[in-house]
């Protein structure tokens, strides 16, 4: 387990990149008798990532399920990369970087299982979430202290945020605007 955020190698993010099912939820899928499903997605983390592209960085998913509901959700946060029925993942990393023009270090991801492994190696910032496979805590540069679906994506989120200077003026914006929308 990594105990210190790597600050340094997060002043280069550009790019934060999550799988869904484990990272933004908590892994399970709720059935009812017709079989449709539903996820839960923590409010804390969907600030988190609006704060993050408000601050100037992007943010992409990366899933293996097709899901309406993460369509929806994604849609809700302004969230434009959206890959979703990734079987290999690393065809989906690789196209998102060369669409935005992106070197690995400057894309963070963020996964929990064994699928997110080559990914969460390549990119510049591997982070795993508390609960993660313990592969991927052995290969990560950071291991979150939340669950995933529990606060992860924001913790991961704040600390970027942190590492390039720009948590502290959103705080203020908040102190001295009540809002986000018009002052940063």
């Amino acid at each position: 387990m990594h105990p210190s955020f790597p600050a340094e190698t997060a002043q280069h993010i550009r790019l934060l990149a999550l799988d869904v099912d484990g990272v933004l939820t908590n892994s399970e899928l709720l059935f009812n008798q017709d079989g449709d499903f539903a996820k839960a997605f923590h409010v804390h983390d969907g600030f988190g990532l609006r704060l993050l592209m408000k601050s100037g960085i992007d943010v992409a998913i990366i899933t293996g399920k097709q899901s309406d509901i993460v369509r929806h959700r994604m849609g809700d946060l302004g969230i434009q990369h959206i890959y979703q029925n990734q079987a290999h993942k690393m065809l989906a990393y690789e196209d998102l970087k060369h669409k935005c023009d992106l070197t690995d270090q400057q894309i963070a991801y963020m996964g929990d299982d064994l699928p997110d492994l080559k990914v969460m190696k390549t990119a510049g910032l591997g982070i795993a979430v508390a609960n993660a496979d313990p592969s991927l805590h052995e290969h990560a540069d950071w291991v979150t202290t939340k669950m995933g679906g529990h606060g992860a994506v924001r913790e991961v989120c704040q600390a970027i945020l942190q590492a390039q200077g720009k948590w502290d003026a959103i705080v203020e914006t908040y102190l001295t605007h009540g809002t986000w929308i018009d002052a940063l």
